[in-house]
């Protein structure tokens, strides 16, 4: 497998450094476009599809490949690859629930390959406000496929507006469905993990109620008021308050347990001040056990890098192409320490690299299970056996 990545802030930019890449007889199969919506989607699939590439698409919170990070542009990641070793499903749900859509996929992926392992990108929000439910997904398709199967991928941003968010191939999108790049997982490996580097305070606190996304109760406690103290705050919705919360909320998330002492974020995205809730960008059920979280340090990016090394010297493997799909949340807790942590990823493995931020992460912990995320750094290594 042969790869290279390219960027641009324009169609004609993007078509520049296309002529550029494919001087010499390179002739990539797949393109995995990662673009803002306030780009001309459909103009980059037509220049890409006019050189006889597959896309595999999503729209960003922000877009980066080495050396290079934007917002409001476009990365892309080329692939070299036989077509006999892949394929491309794009699934727009419609009216079919997320489990029927996510077995479809698998079945789908289980005749194309008795091994596959998968790239997957879902969208985030719709017009109408339905949110993608990406707990329901990772847990559905991974149960379809098989608990030992692998996959990869994230949550389709749109410039951290929260309005609309789309996946993308040759012909088809969708503001409310799925893509997979389905590989051939006897010639094609995939390894990588996600990370987090949050560190719990203080001591584990209950959900003592809730509905759905809305978190209401903690330890028998107003979770508004709660979470309000946390911060060094006054309890009171005041619009001081609602200020306050929107800058810090996503720097200062929870951490959940899971089953098998994993962890997973989850973060307080607004305050619903007629039912006096905080809204979680996932739900927390009654009974649910978690910490708040400390400020951020200089360490997250360390453990991202120390984890990566480690898994690259216990594997001795080396890497066709990298993909990295970061929590939008993370560029503005991190701020230019975000682009040492992709940089970082992309210097270890010393390949062609391309990556966005997400509204979500799918992956697996280091010896963990398939999972939902929020708040990590997710990357995934192509390589092709020999």
């Amino acid at each position: 497998m042969k790869a290279k990545s390219i960027h641009g802030a324009s169609v004609s930019e993007i078509k520049t450094a296309l002529e550029v890449a494919i001087v010499g007889g390179y002739s990539p199969t797949v393109a995995i476009v990662f673009i803002s919506v306030k780009q001309e989607r459909k103009a980059v699939c037509q220049l890409l599809e006019e050189k006889n590439m597959d896309i595999f698409g999503a729209t960003s919170c922000g877009e980066f490949i080495n050396g290079h990070q934007s917002m409001g542009e476009i990365a892309i990641l080329l692939l070299e690859i036989a077509k006999e070793q892949y394929t491309i499903l794009f699934e727009d749900i419609e009216n079919c629930t997320m489990e029927t859509t996510a077995s479809k996929v698998a079945t789908k992926a289980l005749i194309e390959f008795s091994n596959p392992s998968l790239i997957v990108c879902s969208t985030k929000i719709n017009r109408q406000g339905e949110v993608f439910g990406g707990d329901t997904l990772v847990k559905s398709l991974s149960q379809s496929l098989g608990l030992d199967k692998l996959f990869f991928g994230g949550m389709a941003g749109d410039d951290l507006e929260i309005k609309e968010t789309f996946v993308f191939t040759n012909k088809s999108e969708t503001n409310h469905g799925l893509i997979a790049l389905v590989l051939n997982g006897d010639k094609i490996a995939l390894k990588g993990m996600a990370v987090t580097g949050w560190k719990p305070l203080g001591i584990t606190r209950t959900v003592t109620k809730s509905k759905g996304n809305l978190l209401y109760e903690i330890d028998g406690k107003s979770a508004v008021e709660l979470y309000f103290k946390y911060l060094g705050k006054e309890d009171k919705l005041s619009e001081e308050n609602f200020k306050i919360f929107e800058e810090l909320s996503i720097e200062y998330p929870f951490i959940v347990e899971r089953d098998n002492n994993e962890t997973v974020l989850r973060t307080a995205m607004k305050i619903d001040s007629k039912e006096r809730a905080l809204v979680m960008d996932m739900p927390m059920p009654k009974g649910s056990k978690f910490w708040f979280t400390s400020p951020p340090e200089f360490d997250i990016v360390e453990e991202v890098i120390e984890k990566a090394t480690q898994l690259k010297l216990d594997t001795n493997e080396d890497a066709d192409a990298l993909l990295v799909f970061s929590c939008a949340g993370r560029k503005p807790i991190l701020g230019p320490m975000v682009t040492d942590e992709n940089e970082g990823l992309a210097g270890l493995w010393q390949t062609p690299m391309a990556g966005f931020f997400t509204y979500g992460e799918f992956g697996r912990a280091l010896q963990g299970k398939q999972n939902y995320h929020s708040g990590a750094c997710c990357w995934v290594i192509l390589k092709e056996k020999a």
